[in-house]
């Protein structure tokens, strides 16, 4: 049986560029390996699954789904707060936390400058406690937190309180009345703490504001092993990403290097992938700086970014039995600084058959059927 390495650049997808040439940052990028894979194994296309009530594809469903598991979906909160080794008891509700810049009730940036240090901010905002109902809250990677809410009779069907663009005001939660009611008084309470602290006063984006999103109570599900039979780890600097492989049971390779940005150590992820596929089936790489430069807008960053990636490819493409597959979670174009329904490529190196345009949920049925030699 194949052993899988599968490589997620997040954000990969993107659309032609004027200033590239009319190509998008991978069709320009120089990346040798990529081009050997494309011509001697495997490419094509991966439709992005998306939730019928979604605008467009989020990074939490489009995971789910690419592991086989959308009708398990607990929604981004809770994955994150798993990521971040943030305790869930049953009934509890977990929401991911953007840091944000406000003015005058304005927001001018959703991720406060994309400041990193927030030790300072969470340790301001800890022991809140609202109508009989506590609001734990723990750093995430760089602007974001996830925030928790414990209590009786909690629900999650709350919005979000995120017009996900700068130049407007913040929205008001709905939902359930006592849970939007308590959660909306905590961002009020919070903002006034925030405003407050120095460290926030001597900067010229105060992180003065909780953006939340992505509502969800924590519920157990069938494990990855379980499902597939195969053992599974996964190499990811993201809590988001961590979190949706630990819900899944797998193996969670930590490295405080491994970031969720352009400055995390490649060489020492695909080190540990080298090392976790001699005792793992499956091997999942997370990869965050391709999208961090696209919500950016950044394309010549995103180029030299997926270059600088495609080195480490080299050393696998001689590795027997191993099935590596190469592609995005979704399409993040650079133009838009936002995610969008586009197609992302896919590129699979151990088998060389044509295949049709590959729709996310179906990816681990195709996978299965690879390694197990059923796939015609």
């Amino acid at each position: 049986m194949k052993k899988v390495l599968l490589v997620i650049l997040d954000g990969l997808g993107d659309l032609k560029i004027k200033e590239l040439e009319n190509k998008t940052p991978l069709e320009a990028a120089n990346t040798k390996n990529l081009d050997f894979i494309k011509k001697n194994g495997t490419f094509g296309f991966l439709k992005p699954f998306q939730f019928k009530e979604e605008d467009y594809p989020t990074s939490e469903g489009t995971h789910i789904a690419l592991f086989g598991y959308k009708d398990y979906f607990l929604k981004r909160g809770p994955y994150s707060a798993m990521g971040v080794n943030l305790p869930l008891n049953q009934g509890d509700i977990a929401l991911r936390v953007n840091f944000a810049t406000i003015k005058d009730g304005i927001i001018i940036d959703r991720r406060a400058n994309r400041i990193k240090n927030t030790d300072t901010l969470i340790k301001a905002l800890s022991n809140i406690e609202i109508n009989k109902i506590k609001f734990d809250i723990k750093k995430g990677d760089a602007h974001r937190a996830v925030l928790v809410l414990r209590g009786d009779h909690l629900k999650d069907n709350l919005s979000s309180n995120d017009p996900k663009k700068e130049g407007k005001a913040p929205l008001k939660i709905k939902g359930d009345q006592r849970t939007a009611d308590a959660l909306n008084a905590y961002i009020k309470k919070t903002h006034l703490l925030l405003n407050e602290l120095e460290f926030n006063k001597k900067r010229a984006f105060p992180a003065n504001y909780l953006l939340v999103r992505g509502a969800g109570q924590f519920k157990k599900v069938p494990s990855f092993k379980e499902k597939y039979g195969l053992s599974a780890v996964c190499v990811a600097g993201g809590a988001l990403y961590k979190g949706i492989a630990k819900t899944l049971g797998m193996d969670i390779i930590e490295d405080p290097l491994f970031t969720a940005d352009i400055d995390t150590d490649l060489e020492g992820k695909f080190k540990a992938v080298k090392k976790a596929l001699n005792s793992h089936d499956f091997v999942f790489l997370h990869i965050k700086g391709t999208d961090v430069c696209s919500h950016d807008g950044k394309f010549y960053e995103k180029k030299a970014f997926i270059e600088k990636i495609d080195k480490y490819f080299k050393e696998f493409l001689n590795l027997k039995d191993l099935l590596m597959i190469i592609t995005g979670d979704h399409a993040t174009p650079c133009k838009l600084k936002e995610h969008s329904s586009d197609n992302v490529p896919i590129l699979i190196h151990g088998i060389k058959k044509e295949i049709p345009l590959l729709k996310g949920e179906e990816f681990m049925e195709i996978v299965d059927k690879i390694i197990k030699n059923k796939y015609n």
